[in-house]
């Protein structure tokens, strides 16, 4: 009778190991198969994060397209159309985790700057751009990867000690709006 005890045990821990195995497993899955995004497979948008103190807050936002799955790399190439005189400040780790989008969901890349400079000492940027992580499909299709969004957040900061539009590591989830 022990013995039946000790094999029904021993069954059961291992269906349970097997069971949490399996768990993890199929989630390590589920992201790794995502390809690296294209261009075309989210839409993007800057979304206003509020103002205090002089210091402005946004954020550029990846929305997946329906029916598409793809990783955004965790370090967005952000640059800035016009403005000549400001900088971006990639402030994200270069191994930041990626963020997997799906079927209508988001993430996204936070940006602060500040705007208390006199008007001589601002500019306005053109836009914001930044390369999706893939420039081909899975067929090896070419993919323009530069996305471009018009800068609707006024003027910047672009004096001698404070110029720069910082970055940080791309987010899973829609973006903080005020």
């Amino acid at each position: 009778m022990k013995n039946i005890r000790r094999i029904a045990v021993a069954v059961a821990v291992a269906g349970g190991a097997a069971a949490v195995f399996a768990g993890t497993a199929g989630a390590a899955t589920t992201e790794s198969s995502a390809l690296p995004c294209t261009a075309n497979q989210f839409s993007t948008k800057l979304v206003y994060g509020g103002a205090g103190a002089g210091q402005r807050n946004a954020a550029m936002q990846f929305t997946a397209n329906q029916g598409e799955r793809c990783v955004l790399s965790g370090r967005a190439d952000v640059n800035l159309v016009g403005a000549h005189n400001v900088l971006v400040n990639n402030e994200a780790p270069a191994d930041a985790p990626p963020v997997l989008i799906a079927n209508g969901s988001s993430a996204y890349v936070p940006l602060h700057w500040t705007a208390i400079g006199s008007d001589d000492e601002q500019q306005t940027p053109n836009a914001l751009t930044m390369t999706a992580p893939a420039a081909s499909n899975p067929h090896g299709d070419p993919i323009d990867p530069n996305v471009t969004v018009d800068w609707t957040f006024g003027a910047v900061d672009a004096g001698a000690d404070s110029h720069t539009i910082d970055v940080g590591a791309v987010t899973a989830g829609e973006a903080p709006a005020v």
